[in-house]
């Protein structure tokens, strides 16, 4: 299902972009963080913040400087299914007023498994029946360098037995309470699809350690979830990714991103 008034902001950018083509986002070479540069000090404008819900948990860098009372008030302009306050209050137990415009309420996630607790809370709350079987996940092999690739996956089991992701000849198996559960895995042992990927992104680890991020991270993927997307260039981009491509990745995907939204 798509929301009209998304479509209609989209639309608008669009038309925006082709009026002043000199106005583009800088291209990959510059860099994952030149691609966000200038950003320090972004206020996004409501036409931004319902683009940024199209593109998905790759357009969460964008929202960073603008407070969570506007982003919330954006994103109920452009009607998207879950905004900031639904996932404050699902997640955190807090309303939005009760929240600083930093977003920090003392709580944040570091392993996916919790992140991904809060997020089927989200879910839960606005009705998504099997709620439970929506997990965030985290590809860490880059997480020395600043990157991390992050997807939002649908997985039907609790236990997988699967070939190692970095040693094909190791078979493991991973429950929920495994922190390597909290990866995407395409199939089984026996080649049987195990993830449907819905959406993805590579994000410099800077732009997601905070509270506010985190709840964007959920807010957005939540949004993903709800209009039924999917992701069909994820496992290229994993392989890619592990084999030493992160910083490529990014950039690509921030540049395009920030293209989109006409920043």
């Amino acid at each position: 299902m798509k929301v009209k008034a998304i479509t209609i902001f989209t639309i608008f950018l669009l038309c925006i972009s082709c009026a002043t083509p000199n106005q583009q986002g800088p291209s990959p070479e510059h860099g994952a963080h030149s691609a966000l540069q200038g950003m320090a000090h972004l206020i996004l404008s409501p036409f931004q913040i319902a683009a940024g819900l199209l593109e998905g948990i790759a357009s969460l860098p964008y929202y960073m400087s603008t407070g969570v009372h506007e982003i919330n008030r954006g994103m109920a302009e452009a009607q998207a299914h879950v905004i900031l306050d639904d996932t404050y209050e699902s997640a955190y137990g807090r309303r939005l007023f009760e929240v600083p415009e930093n977003g920090d309420t003392g709580e944040v996630f570091r392993r996916m498994k919790h992140a991904t607790q809060r997020f089927q809370k989200v879910l839960k709350a606005y009705g998504i029946h099997d709620a439970d079987r929506y997990i965030l996940t985290s590809i860490d092999t880059a997480n020395r360098e600043g990157f991390t690739l992050f997807a939002v996956v649908y997985r039907s089991a609790d236990s997988i037995n699967v070939f190692d992701k970095y040693d094909k000849s190791i078979v493991r198996i991973f429950t929920k309470n495994d922190r390597l559960f909290y990866e995407p895995f395409e199939k089984d042992i026996n080649g049987r699809s195990l993830d449907t990927v819905v959406d993805w992104a590579g994000l410099p680890r800077e732009d997601i350690k905070t509270q506010k991020a985190q709840a964007l991270l959920m807010t957005l993927a939540a949004n993903t979830v709800i209009e039924g997307r999917k992701s069909t260039d994820y496992w290229e981009i994993e392989r890619q990714w592990i084999a030493g491509e992160f910083q490529q990745i990014t950039e690509k995907k921030l540049s395009s991103v920030r293209e989109k939204m006409n920043i």
